[in-house]
């Protein structure tokens, strides 16, 4: 099937839905069809825009024979060549599969890997440019769990951010970064490398994962360590362990035992929902583990440099010069490359 056969499958395919829709659809049947219609009609409205640049461009062509009007006609023709591979550069893409979870918000994890307390602190201090970079963009972020060392680095984060098209965004943040700078104790100078480990797990609903209260083990017991920020005497942390996939999830961030049992509930649906996308895509990771990695410094997504001022990317080979503005939360310049590498792979797998 060549590409004009395509397009004229989709516009045929959204006129069935229109009809289907104004007829006797009814219940789920008609919310499917609804969520369908809505994703071919941008694609659609592009397709009939490339249509009606084409007949311009059969009009202009045949103009060119009539010498009163050739002149208007080479011109019209230019703007038109110059026009006609964008648009169908931007149905192809529209074209392209789509991640269901795209659309979803976002479970952001960070936890500091090799490098002891100055891996702690550059935690601390990506979480921070997370939260910038996600604020700046109008998104919600809550902190589910932020347990900080006795230094002010950071133990473990986990944050719910909400808003359309997150993970979308975030999703190119899993993996392994690597700092490397001069800690603020290093008294000679020397420059050390460490690790933060980053999961950004699209975010479940009860709907999407099936999670049987005993197929759980739900533990209770008092809120303790450095960095709890309400840490109490009542035993109001939770600690639930899904028994069938051996996920463990604890959460102590709030003084309640009721809140804290919700949120570590939010977090397991995501780590499942993640495994079983996982297990149902072979491109991606073959669980949320390998996803992580092992914190170890040579298995790395990207690297930040201070002494030299560069953050680089190793999957794209992109090297910013900016790591003070990359630290303030802005990441658009790699998500963006990032997204775009991702499409050209998709565009290049689906005309193979």
């Amino acid at each position: 099937m060549n590409f004009d056969q395509r397009l004229d499958r989709i516009v045929a395919r959204s006129d069935e839905l229109r009809d289907a829709l104004s007829g006797s659809l009814s219940g789920e049947a008609f919310n499917r069809a609804s969520r369908e219609f809505a994703e071919l009609e941008a694609v659609v409205a592009r397709i009939n825009e490339l249509r009606d640049a084409e007949a311009e461009e059969r009009s202009a062509t045949a103009l060119l024979a009539d010498p009163e009007m050739r002149e208007l006609a080479q011109a019209e023709l230019q703007s038109l060549h110059e026009r006609l591979p964008g648009l169908r550069h931007e149905i192809r893409l529209a074209m392209l599969p789509r991640d269901e979870a795209d659309e979803r918000s976002a479970i952001l994890e960070l936890r500091p890997a090799a490098g002891g307390d100055e891996a702690g602190l550059f935690a601390a201090e990506l979480f921070g440019a997370y939260r910038r970079y996600a604020e700046a963009r109008g998104w919600r972020f809550e902190l589910l769990e932020y347990n900080e060392s006795e230094l002010g680095g950071l133990r473990e984060g986990i944050a719910n951010i909400t808003g359309r098209g997150v993970f979308a965004r975030f999703k190119f943040e899993s993996g392994v970064h690597r700092v490397q700078r001069v800690p603020a104790t290093e008294s000679q100078g020397r420059i050390h490398t460490s690790t933060v480990t980053v999961a950004v797990l699209p975010e479940a609903e009860e709907v999407d994962v099936v999670v049987n209260e005993s197929d759980l083990r739900i533990d209770v017991y008092r809120a303790s360590g450095a960095g709890g920020q309400h840490v109490n005497k009542t035993e109001s942390a939770v600690r639930i362990t899904h028994i069938p996939s051996g996920v463990v999830v604890a959460m102590q961030e709030e003084r309640s035992q009721h809140k804290n049992r919700a949120k570590a509930m939010k977090i397991l649906r995501a780590r499942l929902y993640e495994q079983q996308r996982s297990a149902s895509h072979e491109t991606r990771a073959a669980d949320r583990r390998s996803q992580v990695g092992t914190g170890d410094r040579s298995e790395r997504i990207r690297t930040y440099n201070f002494p030299q001022g560069r953050v680089s990317d190793h999957r794209i080979n992109l090297t910013l010069y900016k790591i003070d503005r990359v630290m303030q939360g802005d990441l658009d310049e790699f998500i963006d490359a990032l997204t775009s590498e991702e499409q050209a792979a998709l565009l290049a797998e689906a005309e193979s």
